[in-house]
């Protein structure tokens, strides 16, 4: 059982290897080859700096899927001398996290230090991360754990107490191109491709070393005659899934983008990020809820017909569904990002929630009391209330907070769209209220 966790696993036995997939082939010697994380493993980096100064810790590595984290990994055992374990969350269960344990501590004992690598380490339980927090602390094990999902969620306070966070980002086209290089002088020839089509096989690639290379693999397997044009290889080719989890973290990050384009008033950024997300898979139902909490939360009065053009959209779309109803959804979206901005309602509101927590249960004053019994009525429930028909400009100026609530301001409009005008309401029924006492 212990040669599944250990270094030397998978190897083929003694005679011919078996094949070798190319990523696997051109994995970096040494933390110089890694392309693309310049700002963890640069000089004045995280890492740069722990490795010059020998104080290397346990480390969490956080990025997307082709970006270098077991490679990474596996290149810090070898600067640092330690025995390189690796499992998987996936696949590892308790009985097996104890054997890991027990022979780290075993080495330990005989004087080598132990660099434990756990892929996908958020999928281990809140008990089985607490497991690994004594043996990161008398130094049995240097944790190096890999995740593609945010740690500040996934991960345990106490475990990322003791270990650092690390981010590591999807690769540039600039830096896939330099793998394409690396890959061209490995294998001794170049991509049958034109200078277009090889700009689109690194947009396939989005950002996933290990996917162009794939890609790439195939391409060189190809029986070509002549170099390969963006239609042509489209055909043979499809692009890689984008990265994206309807109940992870990505889902958080496009959703703020749609709905600051929104607010930011930029329709093409807007459409841009609605488009990524039906990509995605997202439900357009959840988009079209969205879609109209931006218009009560952003533009709220200073145009009034844009609540009333996302319910619109939205029932448009259930009538039509996909895809023709989200085109709907979309209107509604520029719309909104057209339409003046206000979010002078939502704040009122929220202040309004303030001080209703804060003033408790004040009464409302007797004279906007509702008198339905005679014994309400000697009470002097309704006693004193102005009929505001009744009143000049049909207003009476009467205080409706509570009597011993000094009055609060919460409305303030914008000097933008339908607002403009309510802030001109507002403004000449404080006159009347101040004239009238």
């Amino acid at each position: 059982m212990a040669d599944l966790f250990d270094s030397t696993a998978g190897q083929a036995p003694a005679g011919k290897p078996g094949p070798r997939p190319l990523a696997d082939l051109m994995r970096p010697q040494s933390l110089g080859e890694v392309i693309g994380q310049e700002q963890v493993l640069g000089p004045e980096a995280p890492l740069g700096v722990m490795l010059e100064n020998g104080s290397l810790g346990s480390l969490i590595l956080w990025g997307p899927p082709g970006v270098g984290k077991t490679t990474i990994a596996r290149l810090l055992a070898a600067e640092t001398d330690l025995h390189f374990v690796q499992i998987s969350a996936i696949f590892t269960g308790v009985p097996e996290l104890r054997k890991v344990f027990e022979e780290a501590r075993m080495r330990h004992g005989n004087g080598r230090g132990t660099l434990l690598f756990v892929d996908e380490i958020h999928r281990f339980n809140k008990a089985q991360q607490d497991g690994f927090l004594p043996h990161m602390e008398d130094g049995t094990i240097l944790l190096v754990g890999a995740t593609t999902e945010n740690p500040s969620f996934e991960l345990n306070a106490a475990l990322l107490s003791r270990a650092q966070v690390l981010v590591l980002e999807r690769l540039a086209n600039r830096d896939l191109e330099r793998l394409v290089q690396r890959a061209e002088k490995m294998m001794d020839r170049a991509l049958p491709l034109t200078g277009e089509a090889r700009e689109v096989l690194l947009d396939m690639a989005d950002g996933d070393g290990r996917a162009l290379l794939n890609l790439v693999e195939q391409v060189m397997a190809w029986k070509s005659a002549q170099k390969l044009d963006p239609e042509a290889l489209s055909k043979r080719l499809m692009k890689r899934a984008s990265v994206y989890d309807k109940n992870g973290e990505e889902h958080y990050n496009l959703i703020s983008a749609l709905h600051k384009s929104v607010r930011g008033s930029d329709p093409d950024a807007a459409l841009y990020w609605f488009a990524r997300m039906l990509k995605g898979g997202e439900d357009p139902r959840y988009l079209a809820r969205r879609i109209t909490r931006m218009a009560v939360e952003d533009i709220g009065l200073a145009d009034p017909q844009a609540q009333a053009q996302c319910l619109q959209a939205w029932e448009t779309y259930e009538r039509l569904g996909s895809p023709e109803g989200e085109l709907a959804l979309a209107q509604a979206l520029v719309y909104l990002a057209l339409a003046p901005k206000s979010n002078a309602a939502y704040v009122a509101y929220k202040t309004a929630m303030r001080e209703a927590g804060r003033t408790g249960s004040l009464p409302p004053p007797k004279h906007i009391r509702n008198a339905p019994t005679k014994l309400m009525k000697e009470q002097g429930y309704g006693a004193g209330y102005a009929y505001d028909h009744d009143a000049e400009d049909g207003f009476s100026g009467q205080n409706y907070f509570p009597e011993d609530m000094p009055r609060m301001a919460a409305y303030f409009p914008v000097e933008r769209g339908f607002e403009r005008e309510l802030r001109k309401r507002l403004d000449f029924f404080a006159k009347l209220r101040a004239k009238r006492g």
